[in-house]
């Protein structure tokens, strides 16, 4: 613990001892996935119904977007949160989500929703990266995996509550006034919150720097670290490869799988019940996922997870667009995805100093989320010429790939291995 220079409480890393801070970037993760949230269920059904779109290439046109504006704004937001500040960037991130639902309500045509999500893309990279970021910091590395489970548990719990809700109430209201009404009101409470509440966490960053770290080190050049977390560095390449083919997967639950079970007959609040469904048990596993990965390793989940992601998607595969099969099939998706999404960020974060922490897992995130272009793009053509079950099936055949990989690329550092040994031992 040192003493703040500000005349706030002194700094100190840890779970309990930043128990206000911590709880309130949960709750502002939670409105961030509930952003993402209000879009599973019901903008692939509003291209259809309102806008005449018959491609699902065209369709999924708004994911691609989404995901390249996302994608590049990790990479600017790791490396400017070390020299602009995290807090700044989270406000920023919210205050660019402002425009969305007033975009997508006055939307003449596809190209105003597409344009839409892409300001979405830059919310989600800021706010989103910023709250991993920040907990992240404010636990040190003793608990990292579990800090990064409830984060990720709130901001997927987030998106199947809103995704639920928004599928339920799209049977009985329009699917578009529906996405905006919510989308105003939650970006504008957490906007209010990060700007009233959230305090900045540069000051965690130095203590924990300073204990094992070079004092004097430096946050690396994009230049510098973008080859290393891309390809160079082991573990970092099989992460960021991992998450991508992760996001490739989601893109296409989120894209196609509404259209998938529309096409096979499913009512709208039954699109929203699969749409809630993964994403639901996603979250509430990412609770026990991240703390388990403290204390077994997070290879062991990584590669568990990306091959149960595989399984489930074979059986949706299979699945005629069946209720009960498409539902077991959301569920395991959750459970694989949990095992593997708060896992991946625990170790980027365990093979590298503090100062290196947010512009390497920026590019990871880089990575993870062009899962979503390359997903939207391959689902949406996929289907387009062989149909919506062999897209399927093909992406279930490299999340499988993408597993094997992480299974003979990963090595955990000995840093992390040490502390997994020794929260066993105080476990015995």
């Amino acid at each position: 613990m040192v003493p703040s220079s500000t005349g706030s409480p002194p700094i100190a890393l840890g779970l309990r001892e930043n128990l206000a801070q911590f709880s309130l970037l949960v709750a502002v993760n939670a409105f961030v996935g509930a952003m993402v949230g209000l879009e599973r269920s019901t903008l692939p059904l509003i291209g259809e119904t309102d806008f005449g779109l018959g491609s699902s290439a065209a369709v999924l046109s708004f994911i691609v977007a989404f995901g390249l504006a996302k994608s590049f704004t990790n990479l600017a937001a790791g490396v400017g949160a070390q020299r602009v500040g995290r807090r700044r960037l989270l406000i920023l991130g919210w205050a660019l989500a402002l425009p969305v639902p007033l975009l997508i309500g006055v939307a003449p045509s596809w190209a105003w929703i597409v344009a839409a999500n892409a300001l979405l893309g830059v919310n989600q990279g800021l706010a989103w990266s910023m709250t991993v970021v920040m907990k992240i910091d404010l636990v040190g590395p003793k608990r990292r995996g579990h800090a990064l489970g409830l984060n990720e548990a709130a901001g997927y719990g987030g998106v199947a509550l809103a995704a639920g809700l928004s599928g339920w109430l799209a049977a009985d209201y329009a699917p578009r006034d529906v996405l905006v009404a919510g989308a105003a009101g939650i970006a504008l409470t957490a906007l209010l919150l990060s700007v009233l509440f959230v305090r900045d966490t540069a000051g965690h960053v130095r203590l924990e720097q300073s204990r094992g770290h070079d004092r004097d080190e430096v946050a690396p050049r994009l230049g510098e670290v973008f080859p290393e977390a891309s390809y160079r560095k082991p573990a970092l390449r099989s992460c960021s490869q991992a998450g991508l083919v992760n996001n490739l997967n989601d893109a296409l639950v989120w894209g196609l799988a509404p259209l998938f079970l529309a096409a096979h007959d499913a009512s709208a609040a039954q699109v929203g019940l699969v749409a809630g469904l993964y994403p639901g048990v996603w979250g509430v596993g990412q609770m026990f996922a991240g703390g388990w990965s403290d204390r077994v390793g997070r290879k062991p989940l990584i590669v568990a997870g990306m091959l149960l992601q595989s399984a489930a998607l074979a059986l949706l595969a299979v699945s005629d667009g069946a209720l009960g099969l498409a539902a077991t099939a959301a569920v395991l998706l959750g459970i694989g995805t949990a095992l593997v999404y708060p896992t991946l960020i625990a170790a980027i974060s365990d093979a590298v100093s503090p100062v290196a922490r947010a512009p390497t897992v920026g590019v990871y995130r880089f990575w993870r989320d062009m899962g979503y272009v390359a997903g939207g793009l391959l689902a949406g053509v996929t289907a387009d010429a062989l149909g919506y079950s062999a897209a399927i099936a093909i992406v279930s055949a490299l999340t499988a790939a993408s597993g094997i990989w992480v299974a003979f690329d990963l090595h955990e550092p000995k840093r992390r291995a040490g502390l997994a040994a020794g929260a066993a031992g105080a476990g015995r």
